[in-house]
């Protein structure tokens, strides 16, 4: 397993954090992940209109502003919410947007 690089907790930035969301196809991202936990980056991009490359940046966008970890295992790459960091550095803000979203968080 290698992990791919992230920011460290205490180096995530809010304001990086809100653009990442900012975008409606990387917050169906984060939805999809609030949901079902753990996925591959394949079954996380099913059905989300855009081509495997524009899926990757997305996955790259939310990977370094901190929302999403991301671990390479062969030839899959598994992602996940950050959840605990988040709520360490920004208390509330991922359930805040969960439930604007209309997600339980």
């Amino acid at each position: 397993m290698r992990l791919l690089p992230h920011p460290a907790t205490e180096d995530i930035q809010l304001t990086e954090v809100l653009r990442a969301l900012s975008d409606p196809v990387r917050l169906e991202i984060v939805l999809r992940l609030a949901h079902r936990g753990e996925m591959t980056c394949t079954d996380a991009g099913d059905d989300l209109g855009v081509h495997k490359s524009t899926a990757s940046h997305h996955y790259r966008s939310l990977r370094e502003a901190g929302v999403i970890m991301s671990k390479q295992e062969g030839r899959l790459v598994y992602i996940s919410l950050r959840r605990d960091n988040l709520e360490t550095r920004f208390p509330g803000l991922l359930a805040s947007v969960l439930s604007a979203a209309h997600v339980p968080a």
